[in-house]
């Protein structure tokens, strides 16, 4: 190994330890000191409700740990967003659970909550896999329930979905766990079936303070919503529960009752290790970003055997279109290649541009993949199209267009992983959250922006100091600098991954060496749904 690989291998360990630490943290909900009074009423955490559904917690795969992250500091912040949700087996059955986090705000709805309850929903939809709630909540946070109520992906979208799950034979089962008030009392009834704790659970419309205010009538909570209640006289729950561990087995009892889920037919064949090592990833990924690197090196460190067949190899060079397998299943990996390669004119091209011969060469590939009913894996590590004189009169904008088509029309299951650079229409031409991947996760090294932070400040720079001059300042350069520097600062928090899994742009941050687990098995959840459409391309320009 050179120096150079040692050099990447720390920076890129360094960057995972940093990652891992802030997740430590975020586990903690609202802090320790909460999560005692939890355990003191003889209540469970929301992780530990979870772990306890999972056959094997530490396969499961978190989405949106991040969400929050760094946000709503007013409010004193939102861990996680305030709810857990992961994906795992439960009697070997694939499910969703999504759990509200008593120990932050008292489960209080956000508006990241919202977003992330929503996309637990949407994984579920897109992948017809059960989905459980496990409710513990006091409500929408009502300081911000302008942000949370009324508009279409807010907090009402929920209860749409519930029924649109509903009527496509989606499992949902529901615990009530804590309090479930107000328009949350929805989400269990409109479950298949719903479980309630006794004494710790309770679903009402209005509280007894709201219910005395309103009418004048004086009644405790929980004769007015709690296990009893609503499992004896109005019959609104299907199971009373003694205890959280109670309530817990109902579920996985439950779950072990369910027939076998239909099947999409994505070719697997048996796993298999990379044979070479996939540690070597953080060596062969730069420290700098524009330093160049194989791209067929990484790739070949995820694939099982390290096995790759390329598709269209000498041509459009700057993307590498290539079939292989990921534990066992059959994949198409759309990839940006880094590194400065040759076209068969001789001329130079740089590594991470899309060129018009590599979208034209990646749109038929993502063809062929609809074509044969293969996963689509993306690798971002992407600066944008090309841009300049040659390129525009060459078509790119066409070419351009017809990868994004490719992209949006495509009807297997899409996976996208970023890597490095995520700028511009390269974010989209490669699968970006708009092009509804399953899962789109991205690396520690990731970044995420409409372009790259040196070239952005000085456009940026550019911009100020030419409004400043209209006033009649004058600049200085030490002023410019200053400007600079503020401008740099404020685009590198912006483009720094986990601004983007804040705001759940991307499901996670992941440790390279997970890349495997979370595409096997969001493929594994993508093949419990059939695909029904038919891939059209629509009107396209040739």
């Amino acid at each position: 190994m050179d120096l150079n690989f040692n050099i990447n291998e720390d920076h890129n360990k360094l960057l995972l330890a940093q990652l891992k630490k802030k997740l430590r943290q975020i586990s903690q909900g609202g802090g320790k000191d909460r999560i005692e009074k939890l355990h003191a009423v003889g209540k469970m955490t929301a992780r530990e409700r979870i772990d306890f559904l999972f056959d094997d917690p530490s396969k499961s795969l978190e989405i949106g740990a991040l969400a929050g992250d760094d946000m709503y500091h007013e409010q004193g912040g939102c861990p996680s967003g305030g709810v857990v949700v992961k994906i795992g087996l439960i009697k070997s059955k694939q499910c969703i659970v999504v759990a509200n986090d008593a120990t932050v705000k008292a489960g209080a709805w956000f508006p990241i909550t919202a977003k992330k309850n929503l996309r637990a929903q949407e994984i579920a939809m897109e992948n017809e896999i059960p989905i459980i709630y496990l409710v513990d909540s006091a409500g929408v946070y009502l300081p911000m329930q302008d942000e949370i109520f009324p508009d279409k992906e807010h907090f009402g979208r929920i209860f749409r979905n519930n029924a649109i799950m509903s009527s496509k034979g989606i499992i949902q089962i529901a615990a009530v766990m804590g309090s479930c008030v107000a328009g949350g009392a929805y989400l269990p009834i409109m479950s298949d079936e719903s479980i309630i704790v006794d004494k710790t659970g309770s679903i009402f419309l209005a509280g007894s303070y709201l219910v005395k205010a309103a009418i004048g009538e004086l009644i405790e909570n929980e004769k007015l919503g709690g296990a009893t209640t609503h499992t004896e006289i109005s019959g609104v729950c299907d199971y009373k529960a003694k205890d959280d561990t109670d309530a817990l087995e109902i579920i996985i009892n439950l779950i072990d009752k369910i027939g076998q889920p239909k099947n999409a037919g994505f070719s697997r064949s048996k796993p298999a290790l990379p044979k070479e090592p996939s540690k070597e990833i953080y060596g062969i990924l730069p420290k700098s970003r524009s330093d160049q690197y194989d791209m067929r090196m990484i790739i070949r460190r995820l694939t099982d055997h390290s096995e790759m067949q390329e598709y269209k190899a000498n041509y459009g060079k700057t993307l590498i279109c290539a079939y292989a397998r990921i534990d066992g299943w059959a994949v198409g990996i759309v990839a940006n290649q880094r590194k400065v390669v040759k076209n068969a004119k001789g001329e130079m091209q740089f590594g991470g541009v899309i060129y018009s011969d590599s979208a034209d060469k990646a749109t038929r590939f993502i063809a062929n993949c609809n074509q044969k009913k293969i996963p689509l894996i993306f690798l971002q590590d992407v600066n944008g199209f090309m841009v300049g004189s040659k390129s525009e009169h060459s078509g790119i904008i066409k070419d351009g267009a017809k990868m994004v088509n490719a992209v949006s029309n495509s009807v297997v299951p899409k996976f996208t992983v970023i890597i490095g650079n995520s700028y511009g229409a390269g974010n989209y031409a490669m699968c970006g959250k708009a092009y509804d991947p399953r899962l789109i996760v991205a690396w520690p090294s990731a970044e995420l922006a409409v372009m790259g932070g040196e070239q952005a400040a000085k456009v940026l720079l550019q911009i100020e100091t030419a409004r400043l001059k209209k006033q009649g300042e004058t600049i200085s350069k030490a002023k410019e600098k200053e400007i600079l520097d503020t401008i740099t600062d404020r685009y590198r928090k912006q483009v720094s991954p986990y601004y983007a899994a804040a705001r759940l742009w991307t499901d996670a941050i992941i440790d390279p060496m997970e890349t495997r687990h979370w595409i096997s098995s969001g493929i594994e959840a993508a093949n419990h749904a059939p695909i029904e459409k038919s891939f059209n391309l629509g009107v396209i320009q040739v």
